[in-house]
């Protein structure tokens, strides 16, 4: 079942899916997004079986999804998501802001993550940030986010402790070119590789090149494990909600 709110034919609009399935609370996100300017919703789902069903139907930008559902679950959803709808984005809207929430979900793929206490405003920027390519977090879930990444290596394995000659892990600079270290840092912010390209007047195959790079002197799998690495070295600040 869908619940559309009034949609425009205007291509340059926003098109978001709302996922959740509490009827009450998914009217309400119909209703305050459809009233938003340069946004409009193409459809919502009660469960993310029906997300998934909907987003490849109605190629949304953004979809608004909750964590708790039947069916499939948010976190579940997100994952095939990216593999079946690489062109939306996944900005979660959910109660909780554990740990077990929001480390799957981030590591399924979606690209913010915001408590249901968030304020019209929030909710607004949120979807317009995630939609141009940027990560969102909610304060809250951006200190739990530092705070695993600076407590994850703090006490190392005794075994290591007794290794008197165990050398020291090189630093950034001994690992990557300047403009590694650059591109490190950008991707640590939240730029997507097309803003990369547009911020180092480069070509994405330059991009790609970098972060594969990257990625094998670092030993990161994926985007996730290098910002942790750029968080642990300092090679970028924590910021309020972006």
């Amino acid at each position: 079942m869908t619940e559309p709110g009034e949609t425009a034919s205007d291509g340059e609009k926003i098109k978001v899916l709302v996922a959740d399935d509490q009827q009450i609370v998914r009217k309400g996100l119909v209703l305050l997004i459809g009233m938003l300017d340069g946004i409009e919703v193409v459809g919502a789902a009660r469960d993310g079986a029906e997300a998934v069903l909907l987003a490849g139907q109605q190629a949304p930008d953004v979809v608004l999804m909750d964590l708790n559902m039947p069916v499939l679950d948010g976190v579940a959803a997100t994952a095939t998501l990216r593999e079946q709808v690489p062109g939306c984005k996944v900005l979660v809207l959910t109660t909780y802001a554990d740990d077990e929430s929001v480390f799957p979900a981030l590591q399924a793929g979606a690209r913010g993550y915001l408590t249901k206490d968030a304020d019209d405003d929030a909710i607004e920027d949120a979807i317009r940030s995630v939609h141009e390519g940027r990560i969102w977090l909610d304060p809250e879930v951006q200190a739990r986010l530092v705070a695993a990444v600076q407590t994850s290596e703090v006490a190392p394995p005794a075994a290591q402790r007794k290794q008197a000659h165990t050398p020291q892990t090189p630093a950034p600079s001994d690992v990557l070119t300047p403009r590694e270290t650059q591109v490190l840092t950008l991707i640590a912010r939240g730029l997507s590789n097309a803003e990369i390209c547009a911020r180092l007047v480069v070509s994405p195959a330059t991009v790609k090149t970098h972060i594969n790079r990257i990625f094998t002197k670092i030993g990161a799998a994926d985007r996730a494990q290098a910002v942790g690495y750029a968080y642990r070295n300092n090679l970028v600040e924590p910021c309020s909600t972006r």
